[in-house]
C-alpha cells in the first residue's frame, strides 16, 4: 500500500516502484503533497533500511 497525493496519482491506481515493486495507491497522507509518496513496510527495521530516497514510480493503471 502506498499513500499519495491524489491531485498527482489517482487513488486505487496500481503502481510499480523501482526498488520497492508493486503497489496500490490506497492511502493519502498529510505529509503527502505533490511529488512525495509514503510506502508501507513490514517492519520498522524494513523501513528503516529502505530509508527516504528518490524512486522512480510507474502507474500503471
Amino acid at each position: 500500500m502506498v499513500a499519495v497525493d491524489p491531485d498527482v496519482i489517482p487513488l486505487g491506481s496500481q503502481l510499480y516502484i523501482e526498488g520497492y515493486g508493486y503497489a496500490v495507491a490506497a492511502d493519502t497522507g498529510g505529509a503527502i503533497v505533490g511529488d512525495r509518496i509514503d510506502l508501507a513496510m513490514d517492519s520498522t527495521s524494513e523501513a528503516l533500511d529502505f530509508g527516504r530516497r528518490d524512486v522512480v514510480v510507474y502507474v500503471l493503471g
